[in-house]
């Protein structure tokens, strides 16, 4: 298991004083991103394999949501492999040791020059550490659209702001898009995401909006192809 510390900070913060969720998926992503330099045969690997990890698909359970300068520890771990996939559980914990977000993800192991699924060999996944799977209500990774019923919204551009190391937009950035096109009263308390065609600098995204029972999915769109389903659940 990989740790990191955080604690709750005014630029994290919303305008009542709670942890914004766009921040805290940071957190999650930066816990799991460097959990790879407590696997030094994985790391080795995948630097003389030119590979990286890629985000397909996230549920977010949020059990609770921390305020202003509260002490935070993330942790991550992985539960399962396949020789192209990982799966882990990312969880986030107040100071008393009670979790605030329960997580799980899947990853795809990716050869970053032509970005196409690469697997690991069998002595590198031997090599990794497996744990328990954590407890959380876990939910299908695949995410169904109504056949019918979305609006279509303004288009969004993608900046350099929202760009990461891996030259994509980064799956945080896709959430905090999608939730400007919340109503204002809506406080998701479970998500899901689903990361199809990776988005880069300047394509343009347009969102569909549908309403579903309990809550809204919002598909990003760019020209044909869907990169990013959310559903936020109320």
């Amino acid at each position: 298991m990989y740790s990191l510390k955080y604690k709750v900070t005014t630029s994290a913060c919303d305008s009542e004083g709670r942890l914004k969720l766009y921040p805290a998926l940071q957190m999650m992503q930066d816990c799991s991103e460097m959990w790879i330099d407590s696997e030094p045969v994985v790391k080795q690997y995948f630097t003389d394999h030119e590979m990286t990890q890629l985000l397909v698909s996230r549920q977010v359970e949020i059990m609770r949501i921390p305020e202003y300068k509260e002490e935070l520890t993330v942790t991550t771990s992985v539960y399962d492999t396949k020789p192209m996939f990982g799966f882990r559980n990312t969880f986030i914990y107040d100071a008393a040791g009670k979790p605030c977000y329960r997580t799980w993800s899947m990853g795809a192991f990716v050869d970053k020059c032509n970005g196409k699924l690469t697997r690991i060999d069998d002595d590198t996944m031997a090599s990794l550490t497996i744990e328990p799977k954590l407890e959380m209500n876990y939910r299908d990774r695949r995410i169904i659209l109504p056949k019918e019923g979305g609006m279509t919204l303004e288009p969004i551009k993608v900046l350099r702001a929202d760009i990461d190391y891996n030259k994509h937009l980064n799956n945080a950035n896709y959430v905090r898009m999608a939730m400007e096109l919340l109503p204002e009263d809506f406080e998701a308390g479970d998500l899901r995401m689903e990361y199809r065609v990776p988005a880069k600098l300047y394509d343009i995204l347009t969102p569909t909006i549908y309403h579903i029972d309990n809550g809204i999915i919002i598909a990003l769109a760019r020209e044909s192809e869907t990169s990013c389903i959310i559903e936020f659940t109320e």
